[in-house]
Parts: structure tokens; C-alpha cells; sequence
């Protein structure tokens, strides 16, 4: 059985480093969680590196900026490696396309530098997604017309923002992933580079730096998320130890008849996704 534990003190002389998600674990879309952000900052202080690994289709600089906006602490992580970061590697080799797009205007971090031209769909050589145009209203469904001529025409979508849904405060909003899946359902060929793919987990990893003497060994780092598909599943193939965060995007799954944490629950719904964690806790806290 996945182990429910309290707090992150509870693993203080397991690990050395944390893989943590960001969007879900430390803030909502809308506000920061404070237990969250204090238990990060006590690792980092008292342990080792806090790498945040998200599946934002922006690079680490804008998430950084982002979380400065929503009081999240400087000193509760080390290094921000996001799915737009993993992505531009695959959009680079791409260039100069032309793609058509299909995400907001805040993505255009992602394609800064990169030398890639757009098009309408007809003329495009792939489709560069980050997400609905606009997330508020929209869902997949709005696109299955469009997507339909785009598999038709052989076009293969670069997407990158993994994630299915996240939450917005207490809404649940479409991404990226949840447009990729139906142009896979389509007929249509997806890459993607963040959570759970390999790319994003051997970027932080490169870039995570040495323990005094040695490379930090693998038994020694804690995968953080809330997100079975993307955080869990991601971590465990990577052969990382993994804590499933209950009261993110499947909190009302992971809660038993009196409504609080419940490991058979926990279980059962890992087992369905054909997952496993070793540690779950209702919300990130020391």
C-alpha cells in the first residue's frame, strides 16, 4: 500500500533532492499555498536542491515570473525546468516550419529565438500546440473539426503542455494534452517532450548539478505531483520514488466516506492507471 505520511520531515533523512510539480502542488492558478512554499523552502535550507518541473509550455524564466506574482518564495526552489523548455528543443529542429498554431498569445515566450515562421493550416508542415486559444471557454471539442483536416493532411502536432487538465482556483481547465489526445483519437501523430516523457526528466537532471564528489544518485530523489498521468507516471519510469499529492486535480477520488485521505482509495486509484506511489499526503507540507 502507497504509505500516507504528514509531512515532508517525515522523509528529512531519505532523499537529497526534490523533483516537484509546480501547478496543483504549490499554487492553483489563482493563489499560492503557503504549507506548500514553507516545506519546499525548509528542504532546500536543510537538505538539498528543489528542482520545480512543470509541464508549462513557457520557459522556466516566465514560470519564474509568474510565481513571483502569486507570493510564491524565491527560497523554496532552485531551478524551474518547464515542458516549454523540453519543447523547444523539438520545435528548434523543426524550423523554420511553417507550423500553425494553436494556443493564447502568453505562450509566445516559447518560440522566441527559434526562427519559426507560421501559416494557416493548408501551408503548415506541423501544428505547434500549447493549449486552447482560450482556456476559459474552451474545450476539445470546439476543436474536433479543425483537428479532423489537420490528421487528414498527415500534419504531426509538436505539444507542449502534456497536462489533460489543471486546476484554476476551483475549476478544472483544459491544456495542451487533453487537444493532443483527440488528435491521436483522430488519427493524427503527437510528439511531446514534458512529464511523462523522457526529454523533460533528463534536462533537470543535467542540469541539477552534483552532490560534493558524485552525480546525485537516483534512490536519493523524490518525484513530487499531483497528476497521475503526467507527475506519477512520468517519475516511475524514470525508476524515481514518487509521492502522489491527493488533493490536487483527483482529490475527490482519493478521499474515503468521511471525506479525508484514505490509502485504499489512494490505491485503487493508482492501481487503475496501473501506477504505484510510495507516499501520498492531502496537500504538500513539511
Amino acid at each position: 500500500m502507497t504509505r500516507l505520511i504528514d509531512g515532508l520531515a517525515c522523509l528529512a533523512n531519505d532523499y537529497d533532492v526534490l523533483l516537484c510539480d509546480v501547478w496543483g502542488v504549490i499554487h492553483n492558478g489563482r493563489e499560492s499555498f503557503p504549507s506548500a512554499c514553507a516545506a519546499l523552502a525548509r528542504w532546500r535550507a536543510q537538505r538539498g536542491p528543489v528542482l520545480l518541473i512543470s509541464n508549462s509550455p513557457r520557459p522556466g524564466a516566465q514560470v519564474a515570473a509568474q510565481l513571483d506574482d502569486l507570493c510564491v518564495p524565491r527560497d523554496c526552489w532552485t531551478l524551474i525546468i518547464t515542458s516549454g523548455d523540453a519543447t523547444r528543443v523539438l520545435l528548434r529542429a523543426r524550423a523554420p516550419g511553417p507550423a500553425w498554431r494553436i494556443g493564447p498569445d502568453r505562450d509566445d515566450p516559447l518560440y522566441e529565438g527559434l526562427g519559426l515562421a507560421f501559416s494557416d493550416l493548408d501551408e503548415a508542415r506541423f501544428i505547434a500546440c500549447t493549449g486552447p486559444n482560450d482556456d476559459e471557454v474552451e474545450t476539445p471539442e470546439d476543436y474536433r473539426v479543425v483537428l479532423t483536416r489537420a490528421a487528414a493532411l498527415g500534419l504531426e502536432m509538436v505539444c507542449a503542455n502534456p497536462d489533460r487538465v489543471v486546476q484554476r482556483g476551483d475549476r478544472l481547465i483544459f491544456c495542451g494534452g487533453a487537444l493532443a489526445d483527440l488528435y491521436e483519437q483522430l488519427g493524427g501523430g503527437v510528439v511531446m517532450a514534458g512529464k511523462p516523457f523522457a526529454p523533460i526528466y533528463d534536462l533537470a537532471l543535467s542540469l541539477a548539478g552534483e552532490r560534493p564528489g558524485a552525480p546525485w544518485e537516483r534512490s536519493r530523489i523524490l518525484a513530487i505531483g499531483d497528476g497521475l498521468a503526467t507527475d506519477i507516471a512520468g517519475a516511475q519510469a524514470q525508476g524515481l520514488d514518487r509521492m502522489f499529492i491527493a488533493a490536487g486535480i483527483h482529490g475527490a477520488e482519493a478521499r474515503g466516506a468521511d471525506g479525508g485521505l484514505s490509502a485504499r482509495a489512494v490505491d485503487e486509484l493508482l492501481a487503475v492507471a496501473g501506477l504505484q506511489a510510495d507516499y501520498a499526503m492531502g496537500d504538500l507540507a513539511w
